[in-house]
């Protein structure tokens, strides 16, 4: 499901691909107002499936995190002034989400970024975030 969703380098929000145009994608806001818009080649672009956060060990893909989130809040939006939460405090959240997470390279901006964009899948229905594993063929 989050190989469609989209962050754009300079544009708040997410964006989710509708179509591919001449030289750029079309693109849908994910929020209420839905607005469309070109991309164009210069943005930077990037699929939320393709982003990671840094651990001790290995990095873990965003979806698997978004998951673990979704499984702490039990479905809902996390409720924590983000915008305003101290260093400590968003730490201490992420620290359930992903406890081996490593603290010399995610900021605290890394983990607003990825609170801000939980909620706003939650609120428009995208709960959805790893993808369904195949199960074997039985006999």
């Amino acid at each position: 499901m989050l190989k469609k969703i989209l962050a754009v380098s300079g544009k708040p929000g997410l964006y989710k691909l509708v179509s591919r145009g001449n030289r750029c994608l079309i693109v849908e806001s994910v929020d209420a107002a839905k607005k469309r818009m070109p991309i164009m080649g210069t943005d930077k672009v990037i699929s939320l499936n393709d982003i990671a956060m840094y651990t001790d060990a290995d990095d873990v893909p965003l979806p698997q995190i978004l998951e673990s989130l979704k499984n702490l809040q039990e479905g809902k939006v996390v409720e924590m002034d983000y915008k305003n939460a101290s260093k400590d405090e968003l730490f201490d959240l992420f620290a359930k989400v992903l406890p081996e997470f490593d603290r010399d390279r995610v900021h605290a901006s890394d983990v607003k970024k990825l609170i801000q964009w939980y909620n706003l899948l939650i609120v428009n229905g995208i709960n959805e975030f790893v993808e369904p594993e195949e199960t074997a063929e039985a006999e």
